[in-house]
């Protein structure tokens, strides 16, 4: 297979590049910035159907790996801002692969669509922009690409790992903080967890299956206890993690969103319900059973204090 992957030179687009080589594949990698292994520079955000069809041409498949940082506040309304960023470029770019005969292809998504399905009754996407527009990006970019072409949606929770210099987006705060003095204290519940590496495996599996389903990814589950815990260890700083009363997680949280608010903006995940997400068990069954803790080290380890 041939397959173009926007968004190679992050995290899971690097990884899924090395596993398509390694299986014997061709991989072009499309970028936004010049970095050493990027073949073409495109903003795929702002690119017309027309500039997509001639990158895609002369694939077989397309991987859509780029990311979303859904906690940053934005001026009201969002939902714009965040179709615009999230929806358009995936219908684009499907509708320019299905023009040019593409055969399968692979959107990394996320796990709260996971949780969309399977508990309606948590009302994430009407409660949270950027569920909704998760939920909107895979139907809408499946709708572009026909029957012919089958999208797969990776729903992705919190993944580890490193490709370079390249780190998950929310590993810097965490690491800070678990070398930090500050005491460590989390609500109860917890996350799935996969490692780059395990994703970009289910990946290419999709790729040369031409799935076109949902494929929720989990190596493990972890409480936030297990979690921070082992990223301490992981950074040389292991000590006790302390449990937060959900009553203090809540209220906090809540604030939190009355002072977004009150500032005229709202982030793509809404603090008034975080709550309710950070003390469920966000949990994907079944799990890999791979151990988490490689990347766990490659995340943390490799910039520990001597």
């Amino acid at each position: 297979m041939r397959i173009l992957v926007v968004g190679g030179s992050g995290l899971i687009g690097a990884h899924v590049v090395d596993v398509l080589r390694e299986r014997g594949h061709a991989a072009t990698t499309v970028a936004r910035t010049a970095r050493p292994g990027v073949d073409h520079l495109i903003d795929v955000g702002s690119a017309s159907v027309d500039e997509l069809r001639s990158l895609v041409a002369g694939h077989d498949g397309v991987v859509y790996a780029t990311r979303t940082d859904e906690q940053r506040p934005l001026r009201k309304p969002i939902y714009p801002t965040f179709r615009r960023d999230n929806v358009e470029p995936v219908v684009n770019l499907f509708t320019a692969g299905r023009l040019e005969g593409l055969t399968r292809g692979v959107v990394m998504g996320s796990y709260y669509t996971y949780f969309d399905r399977l508990r309606p009754q948590w009302r994430l996407a009407a409660r949270h922009t950027y569920i909704r527009c998760r939920v909107e990006r895979a139907r809408e970019g499946r709708a572009a690409a026909g029957p012919d072409l089958p999208v797969a949606v990776l729903e992705l929770p919190f993944v580890f790992g490193r490709a370079g210099d390249r780190l998950p987006n929310w590993s810097g705060p965490l690491d800070r903080w678990a070398r930090s003095r500050t005491p460590l204290a989390v609500p109860a519940g917890g996350t799935a967890a996969a490692s780059a590496r395990s994703v970009a495996e289910v990946a290419v599996d999709a790729l040369e299956q031409a799935r076109g389903e949902d494929i929720p990814v989990a190596d493990e589950n972890l409480t936030w206890n297990d979690m921070i815990a082992r990223i301490a260890e992981a950074v040389g700083r292991r000590r006790r993690v302390a449990r937060l009363p959900a009553g203090a997680v809540k209220a906090s949280l809540r604030l939190g969103g009355a002072l977004q608010a009150l500032s005229r903006k709202e982030s793509g995940v809404n603090p008034a319900h975080l709550a309710d997400l950070l003390l469920a068990e966000l949990f994907i069954e079944p799990t890999t059973g791979r151990s988490l803790d490689p990347a766990l080290r490659e995340t943390f380890a490799d910039t520990a204090t001597p």
